[in-house]
């Protein structure tokens, strides 16, 4: 919102939400039963277009976002490096209604303008009149529009809005107030309403010109140079013409420059250039130098529809704890058509730079769903996988690279033990986070517990937190046989005391793990904790009992460039699993943290407090 909004700053459907795309049925529906009972003479194209155009612009509009997140995440000619957060990504959410304007208004102006109807497929004069009208009319207009609302009183009202992205995505090209983005659509439409006067338009024109406008926009606010300096060297004018992205990050940066809208012309001609532009350029072409990256942690997609909760996917949804809705279900079939290239895949791929402290941290995704983890036949590309990924991040200098999710088990690879045994010289430390993880889960006891119960698979985590609390004299119960049996075994003989079986269920607090069903949760009193010790959360069955989270901490406030959920977890909230290894990195401890080797929970839950991290304390209750 501008800082203080004028008149007609929202958009007229902003009340709708994603129903505001129903505007456009009565003009869907009348555009194709026109078509479909008209004669094949009598049929308008360029009216049935309109639609298809609509759909294929919001998939252009979102593959420039995927690759603009993809190449920021990579950090190579990245241009303007401050901190991306979730205040821009909710700004930035309606980005898809100027598209919608665009549809609407083509609409009726193919039912009200002269010569708008029944456009043919190519026209060479309209090609030649169109690019003039955009180099002159619309360059120019734009020009003294966008400088006039630099000045205050239409700034604080519109523009403002548009400028409080300073680290621009492609999508922040068209996030004005409504007021604003109309009179833009009017620059726009010049081209468009003079070759319907003159009978010269073309739906070539139309989709190409609106192809032009969008690639434009998109490429001069991706923040990653992307034009080659050849293009340059071959047409030197061309610099008058075409502006790059480092050209219009310097009017976000520094406001009073560089107003020109594609043509730089008009800037070099009234004087508003600014002379860094070159350097920029050519700087950002080159690459700058980044700050090294120090911790690497190994995610990996979860549920079908989890590719599009990735930051690389949807950025609104993205941003918002993962739910696999309505929304992701109706787009589900294009998931299930990707499923086949995580097998093609070969590679882990980087999908976040966080920094702290002066400290650079990413988030690397294993191309293989949760599903595929379950599966005999994948376990040893995987573990190629996972192998690749250690040792390219310690190429890269990293000291530390933390397992997430499903990337570290028993029998995948003995929760990362293989990879030291097959690898004995290998410098960076991998931690799997079960010391951190145990301390948030003995943190969420309730204060005054003298026996829980303990139920779901077996695993690292689960013996830990088993010997922690018997060492602390607080009774474990279990019903499931073998898991009792196996911890009977593996306990100190002075502790063997404070494990039993019983099948009686009455502990309030059960800690949970992998494998908990709902038989299981409707056996529980009323009131019961479930407290998990999964990386993956429970299913909320009963109403009257409370769920806790999976753990999980808070970053602190000087975590930076965090603009998207971790899975299921709310905005600024990371797993244990993943902090885990930032605070291994930060205290620069020279031990792994995988097969048999656990961080004493009391140094790692100091260790992170110490460096500003608080533990997650959600329940169902709240």
């Amino acid at each position: 919102m501008a800082s203080q909004p004028g008149p007609f700053t929202n958009w007229p459907w902003h009340r709708l939400g994603n129903f505001k795309y129903a505007l456009l049925a009565p003009f869907v529906a009348h555009s194709m039963h026109k078509f479909v009972t008209s004669n094949e003479e009598e049929r308008d194209f360029f009216n049935f277009s309109i639609l298809p155009i609509l759909l294929l612009r919001l998939l252009y509009s979102q593959l420039w976002i995927s690759i603009s997140r993809y190449q920021t995440a990579r950090s190579m000619r990245r241009i303007v490096t401050k901190s991306l957060d979730f205040d821009q990504v909710d700004r930035e959410r309606n980005w898809d209604d100027q598209i919608i304007l665009t549809a609407l208004l083509m609409y009726l102006g193919n039912m009200f303008i002269p010569g708008a109807q029944k456009l043919p497929w190519w026209n060479t004069k309209g090609l030649i009149l169109a690019a003039l009208l955009h180099i002159g009319p619309v360059e120019f207009l734009y020009y003294w529009f966008h400088r006039a609302l630099h000045h205050h009183f239409l700034y604080s009202r519109y523009h403002s809005h548009h400028h409080a992205s300073i680290v621009t995505e492609p999508i922040t090209s068209v996030i004005h107030p409504f007021a604003e983005e109309f009179v833009y659509f009017l620059l726009f439409s010049i081209p468009f309403l003079l070759l319907a006067l003159c009978r010269a338009g073309s739906i070539a024109i139309a989709v190409g010109y609106l192809v032009y406008i969008d690639f434009m926009n998109y490429m001069g606010h991706c923040n990653f140079e992307m034009v080659p300096h050849l293009i340059f060297r071959i047409f030197p004018p061309l610099k008058y013409l075409m502006y790059t992205p480092s050209f219009h990050s310097i009017h976000h940066t520094k406001f009073q420059a560089n107003y020109s809208l594609f043509m730089p012309i008009y800037d070099y001609i009234y004087g508003t250039y600014d002379k860094t532009s070159d350097s920029l350029y050519e700087k950002s072409l080159k690459g700058r130098e980044e700050m090294k990256t120090d911790v690497v942690h190994l995610t990996h997609l979860t549920s079908i529809q989890s590719v599009f909760h990735l930051r690389l996917g949807f950025a609104s949804v993205a941003s918002r704890p993962y739910i696999s809705g309505l929304h992701l279900w109706i787009i589900s079939p294009f998931s299930y058509l990707l499923v086949p290239l995580t097998w093609i895949f070969g590679t882990t791929f980087s999908i976040e730079r966080n920094n702290f402290n002066n400290r650079s941290m990413e988030t690397w995704v294993v191309p293989r769903y949760s599903f595929q983890y379950m599966a005999k036949l994948e376990k040893s590309t995987i573990n190629r996988l996972i192998e690749k990924a250690i040792l390219d991040a310690e190429k890269m200098g990293a000291k530390v690279l933390s397992l997430g999710l499903f990337n570290q088990g028993e029998k995948l690879n003995r929760y990362g033990e293989i990879y030291l045994s097959k690898n004995p010289r290998m410098k960076i430390k991998i931690v799997d986070g079960t010391g951190l993880a145990a301390a948030l889960v003995l943190n969420s006891i309730p204060e005054g517990t003298k026996r829980v119960l303990l139920i779901g698979k077996l695993n690292k985590l689960a013996y830990y937190l088993s010997l922690v609390l018997c060492q602390r004299k607080i009774q474990v119960e279990t019903a499931q046989k073998e898991l009792y049996e196996f911890l009977k075994l593996q306990l100190p003989q002075e502790m063997k005391d404070f494990m039993l079986l019983s099948d009686s269920y009455l502990s309030k607090v059960w800690l949970v793990g992998e494998g908990l069903r709902y038989t299981d949760q409707m056996k529980a009193a009323k009131d019961v904790h479930f407290i998990p010790y999964s990386q993956f959360p429970p299913k909320f069955v009963r109403k009257d009992c409370i769920y806790h989270s999976t753990p999980a901490m808070v970053v602190p406030k000087a975590f930076e460039n965090l603009h998207s959920c971790e899975n299921w977890l709310p905005r600024r909230v990371i797993s244990a699993w993943r902090a885990a290894g930032i605070i291994h990195m930060l205290e620069k401890w020279e031990t792994h943290e995988c097969g048999e080797v656990v961080t004493p929970i009391d140094k790692v839950w100091h260790s992170a407090l110490k460096h500003g991290f608080t533990p997650f304390k959600y329940t169902s209750e709240i």
